[in-house]
């Protein structure tokens, strides 16, 4: 389970809006990267950054849980898309599929697929362990005032359903005559008997709201906060970045077609563009001074 811990490092002393703008930026580049280099690239700025923030296990675990997600889909893509030049291996007639070729465009498309899907799981793991979600509802408030409230009532809930089931799950094992695994009618029944809870204390915590002002909170003004050394080195290395994404979207590179034909260009400035987007990602996490404020 990912959960936040305030820690002495650069990314958890930003704050969270330039934390998370940062992250989007590198989920950008993950989507935008079809090149294995690319790819590279992101992967090493991610596996630095946990590092450097003191989440790598974290992010390590949610790495292993995305990658059978991400086995399949580089399995499956080889097997049901048609297009590419190059056969690699004829299967024959497979009902209800017809006749199945895999090439060597589908393959490496599908292993692009997963590496992604595996690359976008790391990087949402990241800012889960690194960015304040008290802060982020902060932010919210200033939007809007129901809508913080709603979402903060939501997360602080979900563990409580989640916990009910559980132990109407063991409730029900505990019985003698219980057999080994539940039927539909039960499965139902224990759904049931959570929504009904869930109702319960949405109803009771709506009178508590309402009890304390809740009903009749205002936008709340927002206090002026000085941005920090982090707060301006982690924002400015996001718009690099950005800048980066957008050179190699008008450059064209790094270069990788993969139908009809495998066509890749991995030259210098491919590696250039890597390097750099490297560097000016993991930049900030060198500051280290003032951390622990």
């Amino acid at each position: 389970m990912i959960t936040y811990r305030r820690r002495a490092t650069p990314l958890h002393a930003a704050r969270a809006g330039v934390v998370v703008a940062w992250g989007a930026v590198l989920g950008v580049a993950t989507l935008a990267a079809a090149h294995p280099i690319a790819l590279a690239a992101v992967a090493c700025v991610v596996v630095v950054a946990a590092w450097s923030a003191g989440a790598g296990r974290q992010v390590g675990r949610a790495v292993l849980f995305a990658l059978p997600a991400a086995l399949l889909i580089a399995v499956i893509n080889p097997l049901l898309v048609r297009q590419g030049l190059t056969v690699i291996w004829r299967f024959g007639e497979i009902p209800p599929f017809g006749q199945v070729d895999v090439t060597l465009e589908a393959l490496v498309a599908g292993a692009v697929l997963g590496a992604r899907a595996v690359l976008i799981v790391a990087v949402a793991a990241l800012l889960a362990a690194v960015v304040d979600p008290d802060e982020v509802l902060r932010g919210l408030r200033r939007v809007s005032f129901r809508g913080a409230v709603t979402a903060a009532l939501a997360v602080r809930i979900a563990p409580v359903l989640a916990r009910d089931g559980r132990r109407m799950a063991l409730a029900r094992r505990s019985r003698a005559a219980a057999p080994p695994s539940p039927t539909a009618r039960e499965r139902v029944a224990v759904v049931r008997a959570v929504t009904t809870g869930a109702l319960d204390r949405a109803v009771d915590l709506a009178a508590t709201l309402e009890l304390r002002g809740y009903a009749t909170a205002t936008r709340v003004a927002r206090v002026p906060r000085p941005w920090s050394r982090h707060d301006v080195g982690i924002a400015a290395s996001a718009a690099a970045m950005a800048a980066l994404l957008i050179l190699a979207a008008v450059e064209g590179v790094p270069r990788l077609e993969t139908y009809p034909r495998l066509v890749t260009d991995a030259g210098g400035a491919a590696m250039l563009l890597a390097v750099a987007f490297v560097a000016v990602a993991l930049a900030p996490l060198a500051l280290r001074r003032g951390v622990a404020r």
